[in-house]
């Protein structure tokens, strides 16, 4: 027992005040009022209606509210997609590994994402040249972190990992950094081959090259390449990251410029399929993929989510038609899940989305209606050669810098 202890603190005046009696010894008043807090399923909205009845909440609440969910808004963007501190434009994060090095081995794996549209690229190029018998595929969802994972249903095919990242980290050296889609791995090295889309097509185009698996569809003919690459330099900042430039914008100035640029690049591309039935002339090519899904998710997703709004794609008759002539291809529309491109940006994009309400399709989108006629096959003893092509699309850019 020690021989010494301190005396007692003074009381404080929370000490000092009697403690509330227990509910049932409550004057009847209060104890009516507090009753339905305790007895609610939904204790918020009880407490709401105790505090300031029907009425909307004070101001002083829902400025509270709005500046801490404005700030950790601006933080969750910041992550999800960042952006030039200055002017609030996003920045794309450069793929970490851009193109393929040397000569992979022959065991290669193709890990994608459904709802990603660049993820679909390769998707599209490994169904058009049929290459699903020489290149084996993995696809991951995003997760409830927004991290590209597998499940029972969807699982890793190759080590039955549970993130995507996992795959990543097991090369030599390991991995730090986003684990994007599309992923080309090469299985007897355990090595990451690429992870850029463009440079994953024209790896798959020569791949069906040396396999003659494509059945004479040639993507990236070396007479067009030239060609391939103007169009693509031209639809990849405006339309294909164009429509991210929009949705993760972060303030007024960026979202507004993101979207002119946008619906100028659109309207240009609305006049040229007017006499040409693709964008190369008579022949589908790489840069008809690399538009191609991106139109695909216009209405669907872009139009609302990314507030793309000025049109919808269906309100550009040869836009909407060129859309339709690719998704009738064989194997096209089999790489197209508009229910996994629904949940993916609505109910992973949580910044975008708090809710994550999935919204009905707009009839548009319906496999119905992309299967109606496009009669695109008409330009196609019309349409100008690819080089005149690509010289129509140097005109056009030149003329709109001027």
């Amino acid at each position: 027992m020690p021989m010494w202890s301190p005396p007692p603190p003074p009381p404080s005046s929370l000490q000092l005040r009697r403690p509330l009696p227990p509910l049932t010894h409550r004057p009847r008043r209060l104890r009516s009022r507090l009753s339905p807090i305790a007895a609610s399923h939904d204790p918020l909205t009880a407490l709401s209606r105790l505090l300031w009845g029907r009425a909307l909440p004070p101001s002083q609440l829902v400025l509270a509210v709005r500046h801490g969910w404005t700030a950790a808004w601006g933080l969750l963007m910041r992550q999800l997609a960042p952006s030039d501190p200055a002017t609030g434009a996003f920045t794309r994060t450069p793929s970490r590994f851009p193109s393929v090095v040397g000569t992979p081995s022959a065991r290669l794996h193709l890990y994608v994402g459904l709802p990603c549209p660049w993820a679909h690229r390769a998707l599209l190029v490994r169904a058009l040249l049929g290459l699903e018998h020489r290149l084996p595929l993995s696809v991951a969802v995003p997760g409830d972190d927004g991290a590209w994972s597998f499940t029972p249903e969807s699982p890793d095919a190759l080590y039955g990992k549970r993130k995507l990242r996992e795959v990543y980290a097991a090369r030599r050296g390991g991995f730090e950094g986003r684990a994007s889609v599309p992923l080309l791995w090469d299985a007897e090295r355990r090595e990451v081959v690429c992870n850029e889309s463009i440079e994953i097509a024209k790896f798959l185009c020569n791949l069906a090259d040396a396999d003659a698996a494509a059945g004479g569809l040639d993507l990236w003919p070396p007479e067009l390449r030239q060609d391939i690459d103007r169009w693509y330099s031209f639809i990849y900042p405006s339309v294909n990251n164009g429509v991210y430039r929009c949705g993760f914008a972060q303030s007024q100035e960026a979202y507004d410029a993101a979207a002119g640029e946008l619906f100028t690049a659109l309207d240009r591309l609305e006049d040229h399929l007017s006499g040409s039935r693709y964008l190369c002339g008579d022949r589908l090519t790489l840069a008809d993929v690399c538009l191609f899904t991106t139109l695909i998710r216009f209405d669907l997703v872009y139009n609302s989510l990314f507030r793309c709004t000025r049109r919808k794609l269906v309100e550009y008759r040869n836009l909407h038609a060129y859309t339709r002539d690719i998704y009738q291809m064989p194997r096209v529309a089999d790489t197209c899940d508009m229910a996994a491109i629904v949940d993916g940006y609505f109910g992973a994009l949580f910044p975008l989305n708090p809710g994550g309400i999935l919204p009905l399709a707009p009839a548009s989108c319906d496999p119905e209606a992309l299967l109606e006629p496009h009669g695109r096959e008409a330009l196609s003893s019309s349409s100008a050669a690819g080089v005149g092509n690509g010289r129509q699309l140097e005109a056009t850019s030149a003329s709109s810098s001027g």
